[in-house]
């Protein structure tokens, strides 16, 4: 059964946006104190928009996340303003994707505001979503503060846009991207027997390679007991292994489609044929294969969570894992742990990039869109996001760019930090530079693209095949599952 918020806190659970490990939604009923002031001063000049739909209760799918987590806490100041209710209904994300598919299938229309998973619901039923321009450019309506233009460039095109780079169906809401996450502390205790053992600085910087970081986990597990192992990964049989894999294979300069910049910004129907029968494809497997046999044996059974915990719990020198981690390290190990974009390839740096976007039904009349709108506007404001991050739920990372100028977040990415999702901010926001972002494609049917990859690498690493023969027994399942969704089209 769906939960229906606001209800006691959901237990924490294994989900790529949820924010991971301690008390990630817990305590949710007193993290917020004062919404009544989260939209900024100008978008409250005239509150008649505001009121414009006035009686109405909209109906929120979302993920169980922490933004919808402390949103839900404190709905009180949104009704006062609009005179809207708002239901939140919150599932896992695949048990979301098959209720939002019922719904279009059936044109029911149960939903007014869809969590909009960019790869599970977005790409499969972009017809089913409003584009949010209608609203933006309709003068009776309030505006973003700042227009789409203050969304970060990367999250509105990969979370909120489908095929063309002008309509806009969904305004980005959560962003967990992966970087290099390692124990500072030791890396400093030992940086200089480190450089002289292995020839190089270890400190994680801007040219560090993942020869390099192989290197250093091989120095961790043979030098020191202070950890177990060097390095730990998400290689679990699981959408976490083939989040983990892309990182080496965009850095070798893979890729899934010819494109992928493209494929995973704006998305397509078409992908086109596979490209993992690649020679980079190949070598990035082939890299990828050689660091797990190095790496905590236990990541073979370890997923995204499994991970996090690993490394908390001081079993790791090191991870590549979803930054949101950084308020639960915190918790755990404070002040020693740092943050770095992903080591280089022999192309490039990249990393995964998790975001999601919420949108509007198209499916239910337009005076509940126009309500919808309101929320949409009102839940992803500048001053409600920086409300979010400032939660005891653990913050939801903004996807706005002014909110990383304002001066409460900018001092928090220092320590000691009210804020300490913020500890990542540096490295985060060179991944959503476009050179370093990872996006996996955007197709209508990647859930099954996903599986057939995940599962060719886990019998890699079990040393059931060869890297080449991973790839291209993958290559031949995704040709024949977007082959087949080209043929099913109308």
């Amino acid at each position: 059964m769906p939960s229906l918020l606001p209800l006691r806190p959901p237990r924490p659970r294994i989900s790529r946006r949820a924010l991971l490990g301690g008390a990630a939604i817990a305590g949710a009923a007193g993290l917020l104190t004062a919404f009544a002031d989260h939209l900024d001063a100008d978008s409250l000049a005239d509150t008649v928009p505001w009121q414009s739909s006035a009686g109405t209760t909209l109906t929120f799918l979302s993920e169980n996340t922490a933004p919808t987590a402390a949103i839900a806490a404190h709905l009180e100041p949104f009704t006062e303003l609009t005179g809207i209710r708002v239901r939140i209904v919150t599932l896992k994300l695949s048990a979301l994707a098959r209720r939002v598919a019922r719904d279009i299938d059936s044109r029911e229309g149960a939903y007014d505001v869809v969590y909009a998973d960019p790869y599970l619901v977005l790409a499969p039923y972009a017809s089913a979503f409003t584009d949010l321009r209608e609203f933006e450019d309709d003068g009776a309506m309030p505006h973003l503060a700042g227009g789409f233009r203050d969304f970060i460039p990367t999250h509105l095109d990969a979370a909120g846009r489908f095929e063309d780079d002008t309509t806009v169906l969904a305004l980005p809401y959560d962003c967990p991207t992966m970087v290099w996450q390692y124990r500072a502390d030791l890396f400093t205790k030992h940086r200089a027997r480190m450089a002289d053992d292995l020839g190089f600085d270890p400190t994680p910087a801007e040219n560090t390679t993942w020869e390099q970081y192989y290197a250093i986990a091989r120095w961790f597990n043979d030098q020191t007991d202070e950890v177990r192992y060097g390095t730990g990964h998400q290689a679990n049989r699981h959408d976490s292994l083939m989040c983990d894999f892309s990182n080496l294979l965009w850095s070798y300069g893979g890729d899934y489609f010819l494109d992928g910049s493209r494929v995973g910004r704006l998305g397509t129907q078409d992908p086109g044929t596979c490209q993992l029968r690649s020679a980079a494809a190949v070598e990035g497997a082939a890299f990828y294969q050689r660091l797990l046999k190095i790496a905590d044996p236990g990541s073979r059974t370890w997923d995204w969570d499994g991970l996090g915990a690993a490394f908390r719990a001081g079993r790791i020198a090191m991870c590549p894992n979803w930054h949101e981690y950084a308020a639960s390290n915190e918790a755990a190990l404070p002040g020693k742990v740092g943050y770095a974009r992903l080591p280089k390839g022999p192309v490039r740096s990249a990393g995964m990039y998790g975001g999601t976007g919420i949108a509007i039904s198209n499916l239910v009349p337009a005076r509940r869109r126009k309500a919808a709108w309101l929320f949409l506007n009102w839940a992803t404001a500048p001053r409600t996001q920086l409300a979010v991050l400032a939660s005891k739920v653990g913050g939801g990372t903004p996807t706005r760019g002014s909110v990383y100028a304002m001066p409460r977040v900018t001092a928090a990415e220092r320590r000691p930090s009210p804020m300490p999702t913020m500890l990542s901010t540096r490295a985060v926001r060179q991944v959503w530079d476009p050179q370093n972002i990872g996006l996996r494609p955007k197709i209508p049917l990647w859930a099954e693209c996903d599986t057939a990859i995940y599962d060719e690498l886990s019998g890699m690493l079990a040393g059931d095949t060869s890297p080449a023969g991973a790839m291209r027994a993958a290559a031949d399942r995704v040709d024949r599952i977007t082959a087949r969704g080209q043929a099913d089209r109308p």
